[in-house]
């Protein structure tokens, strides 16, 4: 007689011995981007694909948020894996800046890289004249989602220019293409967007609408110091615009948590070295993302598996 209660038993013994295998072999990755038409969420997508089809056993996903702000509190809750923050939003994360977004100290934070700078990009309908931040005084603008890194960086550079919000007639706290949108529609005079070069929110309104770059002087950037740096908007670089604009940048940063595997944060760092090109076809801001500079005003300590990467490639 075939006993099989014990046979059945054995099977299942079988099977919890192998499921720890199969859990540990499974790796998902939550990327924290930012709204679809900025810069933040189609390198998201690009790093998914780039991780799904090299980690063994990942399983990957592009959240689109409200960008640095809230990618690292939901970091610090370890509802993601990987998010993309601008250098100041992550400096005052660990800082735990109330006014900025972050009721206390962010400490589970840990950096994988330095990647590219974001570029204050502020636009303004020709007609209503203006090219230089005084001369937004008196009109209506957006200056990104409330608390967002964009608004942080709206907020220092009128603090740094001997301005405020209360010099606009009018101001809208709204993402990108929200902001665009307005503008398109004559309901809104000027936006400010913290971004890559070539953001597809203003390629659109510069299709649209006839447009002027507002300048960000040197004086100002040099009030607004680290980790703000000079930068230039190069001539073309949206329709209608025939000359260079001074402005001002700040990197952004590859953040992960304390939580996730060093093999993983190892394999994270690694790989987006070694697929730029991929990043690159996913939006041109890639192209300025550099191993050497990989490590550059790191606000936060790293996490070990980035660590070991760095060692490997003779970075520390």
């Amino acid at each position: 007689m075939i006993n099989l209660k014990g046979k059945f038993a054995a099977i299942l013994v079988a099977a919890t011995l192998a499921a720890p295998a199969t859990g540990q072999a499974e790796e998902f990755i939550n990327i924290l981007t930012g709204g679809t038409s900025g810069v933040y969420y189609p390198l998201g997508v690009g790093l998914s694909k780039i991780y799904a089809d090299n980690i063994e056993g990942a399983r990957t996903q592009v959240q689109s948020t409200k960008a640095s702000v809230e990618n690292l509190n939901l970091l610090q809750q370890g509802k993601g894996e990987l998010a993309l923050a601008l250098g100041d939003s992550v400096k005052l994360a660990w800082e735990g800046n109330a006014d900025a977004g972050f009721k206390e100290p962010l400490s589970k934070l840990r950096g994988i890289a330095a990647v590219y700078p974001n570029y204050i990009q502020i636009v303004a309908c020709a007609s209503c004249g203006a090219t230089s931040l005084d001369a937004l005084k008196g009109t209506s603008m957006s200056v990104g989602a409330p608390k967002s890194g964009t608004e942080l960086n709206a907020r220092a550079i009128f603090a740094a220019a001997g301005m405020s919000y209360d010099d606009l007639a009018k101001v809208e706290y709204l993402p990108f293409a929200e902001s665009v949108e307005l503008m398109k529609n004559r309901q809104l005079d000027a936006t400010l967007q913290s971004a890559g070069l070539g953001v597809a929110s203003i390629k659109d309104l510069a299709t649209s609408i006839d447009i002027n770059m507002v300048a960000v002087p040197p004086e100002v950037v040099e009030k607004l110091g680290a980790p703000y740096i000079a930068a230039t908007i190069p001539a073309g670089t949206y329709q209608g615009q025939d000359a260079d604009v001074p402005t001002v940048a700040v990197v952004n940063f590859l953040v992960t948590h304390e939580d996730v595997s060093d093999e993983t944060a190892y394999q994270m760092t690694k790989l987006l070295f070694e697929h730029l090109g991929e990043l690159e076809a996913a939006h041109k801001a890639a192209a300025q993302i550099k191993l050497e500079n990989a490590l550059n005003g790191m606000p936060i300590p790293l996490h070990p598996g980035a660590e070991r990467f760095y060692k490997e490639a003779g970075l520390m």
